[in-house]
Parts: C-alpha cells; sequence; structure tokens
C-alpha cells in the first residue's frame, strides 16, 4: 500500500513539475511576445512573431496575431501611399485650376486697362476668356463627378445594352475629328449583335474618355482602333493606337487619381488626369474590368471586358 502512494506521489510530482515548467515557458513565451509587439509598434517596422512552441493554443494566437500584424502593415502602407496620393493630387489641382484662372484674370485685366483695343481684338480676348472658362468649369466637373462615384451617390443602374450599337455610336462621334487630324481608323465590330451588363450613360463616357485619350497622346501614330469581340461569358472591347504608347514604369499607376505622364503638365499635352481615373471606377461599377498593354509606337491597347448577356 505504501509502495503504491508512492508511486503515486512520484507520479503527481512529475506531473506537477511538467505543469511547473510548461506554464514557465509559455510565460517566457508570453513575454517575448508582449515585449517584440512592444518594439514592432513602437518602431513602425513589419516584422512577425516568431516562437518555436509546442503549445497549439499558443501557436494559434501566434498565427492570428501575425495575421493582424500583416494587415496592419498594409493598412500602414496604403495610408502612406494615399498620403502620397493626396500630395501629387493636391499639387495637380493647384496647378490645373491656377492656370487657367491666371488667363481669364490676365484677359480680363487685359481688357480693363488698355482702351486702346479693337472691337476684334476684345471680341477674340472675350472668346479665349469663354474657352478658359470652359475648361475651369470641365474640370471640377470631373472633380465632381469622380467623387460621386468613389462616395457611392452616383447611381449607375446596370441593364442588358446593345454593345454594338454603343461602340459605332462613340467612334462616329470623332470621326470628323480623326479624319481631320489624319488619323486612320480601324473599326472592327461585327455585324452580330452583342449585348452586355452595363450602363449606357457609363459606357458613353468610358469610350469618349479613352477615344480622347488617343487623340491626346497617341496621335504620333495617325492610327486608331476599335475592336469589338465576345466569349461565352464576356464582352471585350480594345481601343488601339499606334503612337507613343506608355512606359512600363508607368502603366500599374496610370489610373490612379490625378496621375499624367511628365509631358501631360506641358500645354501640348495638357490634361487633368481624372480621365482614366473615372474610366475604371465606372468600369468596376459595372462589375467588369480595363487592362492597359502597351508597346511604344507599336501598339497601346486599353482593354475592356465586360459580362456577356446571350439572351
Amino acid at each position: 500500500m505504501i509502495i503504491i502512494l508512492l508511486v503515486i506521489i512520484v507520479i503527481l510530482i512529475g506531473v506537477i513539475c511538467l505543469q511547473y515548467f510548461s506554464i514557465k515557458e509559455r510565460n517566457k513565451n508570453l513575454s517575448y511576445i508582449e515585449k517584440k509587439l512592444e518594439s514592432i509598434i513602437l518602431n513602425n517596422t513589419s516584422e512577425k512573431l516568431l516562437v518555436v512552441t509546442e503549445d497549439e493554443y499558443l501557436t494559434t494566437i501566434l498565427f492570428q496575431i501575425n495575421n493582424i500584424l500583416e494587415y496592419n502593415q498594409k493598412i500602414i502602407v496604403n495610408h502612406k501611399r494615399t498620403q502620397e496620393s493626396m500630395r501629387k493630387m493636391l499639387s495637380n489641382i493647384s496647378h490645373d485650376l491656377k492656370t487657367p484662372l491666371t488667363v481669364i484674370i490676365g484677359y480680363i485685366e487685359t481688357l480693363r486697362v488698355n482702351d486702346n483695343l479693337s472691337d476684334e481684338e476684345k471680341d477674340i480676348f472675350l472668346a479665349n476668356v469663354q474657352n478658359k472658362a470652359s475648361e475651369l468649369l470641365q474640370l471640377i466637373n470631373q472633380f465632381f463627378t469622380l467623387s460621386k462615384i468613389e462616395s457611392g451617390d452616383k447611381d449607375i443602374p446596370i441593364t442588358r445594352i446593345n454593345i454594338n450599337e454603343i461602340c459605332r455610336k462613340n467612334i462616329l462621334s470623332f470621326y470628323d475629328i480623326l479624319t481631320n487630324k489624319g488619323f486612320e481608323v480601324n473599326i472592327n465590330i461585327p455585324s452580330e449583335n452583342i449585348y452586355a451588363l452595363a450602363n449606357e450613360e457609363a459606357m458613353d463616357r468610358i469610350l469618349n474618355n479613352l477615344l480622347s485619350n488617343v487623340i491626346k497622346y497617341g496621335y504620333e501614330g495617325k492610327c486608331l482602333g476599335i475592336d469589338l469581340s465576345c466569349g461565352e461569358e464576356a464582352v471585350y472591347i480594345d481601343i488601339w493606337d499606334r503612337g507613343r504608347g506608355i512606359d512600363e514604369i508607368h502603366k500599374d499607376r496610370i489610373f490612379e487619381r490625378l496621375y499624367t505622364l511628365e509631358d501631360s503638365r506641358n500645354k501640348e499635352f495638357q490634361g487633368s488626369g481624372l480621365g482614366l481615373t473615372i474610366t475604371k471606377r465606372l468600369v468596376e461599377k459595372m462589375n467588369g474590368e480595363i487592362t492597359l498593354s502597351s508597346i511604344p509606337y507599336e501598339k497601346t491597347t486599353f482593354s475592356l471586358k465586360l459580362k456577356r448577356i446571350s439572351y
């Protein structure tokens, strides 16, 4: 009987020792986790928690903490990117608003103080004021449009629409401009009607932006194309040109707010940098996709993908 009791006591002591060392090891790991988390937060590093342990409960906690740390890092990176984007946006807004306003004020000042202007000169100055005011209004409208789209205030109902007619209508609206500028126009729209789940007003805005973009930046190639095709589940629209294209370093950022190529800050290529951002947001609102591929002076293509309706 005494032997049995001694065996039981030894076993209990062994269990207690195991629990003691287990608790001690867990406390050590918890202390490390606490200090490491404090260091990561204070120094804003992208480190993860690395603990070698057989404690399944602690392993699960570590896994979840590392997920939180990874998520936090993504938020920090996005925040920094947003701050940089906002800084550039404010700089570009300032530039794009200041330029036409400065010109308008200059013309008005000239008209006010110069009594020697002929009626013809006054008409020219007033026409220039009107043009610059129209540019300013268009820019402000673009700001409001993008704001409404991103805030969800702009209603974009999606219905079944005839993509053939949308493409024909928009390319025809630019046909005279393209012809006068000496563009070769390649239209590849099948005779069989293709239907997609989209919004007609949004599609008009998207195609207008993309075709205008070709005229502004792809004019050197003197060639514009629009190709419409479809698969079983999707509709594809390609708008392409053979102009100077877009370098690889710009391709991932071309759809960002107010991101413009450096020479688009020059008068010859001036743009607000909002057209492609609005285009992308509208495509996304219709659950579509837009991508860009570009080989300078060979072929630059904006490709739209929309859900096909086969009835």
